[in-house]
């Protein structure tokens, strides 16, 4: 793991901490991963870290976006609306709240949230989440690696926009 990639999980972790996240280094690491280290294009423009495409009622902007999703084991291009935040503390606390308003129509979304650990929750929200079939075993190794890596000397802070 690189000096930005620590940087990046630093401020990420955070902002998710912020957020009340109950798994903030896990919830940085998924973040991580969907936005690839904060240098996607929803990421540094719009504070997206998860790929959050917009809601039935927009709470918050919106960007439309060319993108890829694997439907039926195949990958297809096509265009999506996705959430703009503010800042990384709002994104991390509307993914948050997007699994709990969901977590009756998605059962995993509901076991993540009752996870008591953080392979737990992200094996859980994962199977429900991407389109990905491997989406928690990269972010499982994202995880491993940050937790075993030595801390940063001082605590960034939370970037704002």
């Amino acid at each position: 793991m690189n000096s930005q990639q620590r940087t990046f999980l630093d401020l990420a972790t955070a902002a998710a901490a912020k957020a009340n996240h109950p798994f903030p280094q896990m919830a940085a690491c998924e973040a991580a991963l969907e936005s690839t280290w904060g240098h996607s294009q929803l990421a540094r423009e719009d504070n997206n870290l998860f790929g959050m495409k917009q809601h039935a009622h927009p709470v918050f902007g919106t960007m439309t976006l060319p993108t890829e999703e694997c439907l039926d084991g195949k990958w297809v291009a096509c265009s999506a609306n996705w959430v703009k935040y503010p800042d990384w503390r709002a994104c991390f606390a509307d993914r948050l709240a997007t699994l709990e308003r969901l977590s009756n129509a998605y059962p995993h979304y509901a076991a993540a949230l009752r996870a008591t650990d953080a392979r737990s929750f992200v094996e859980e929200v994962s199977k429900s989440w991407a389109t990905d079939p491997n989406r928690a075993l990269k972010v499982l190794g994202v995880y491993e690696e940050y937790v075993a890596a030595p801390p940063a000397a001082a605590p960034p802070s939370v970037p704002q926009s």
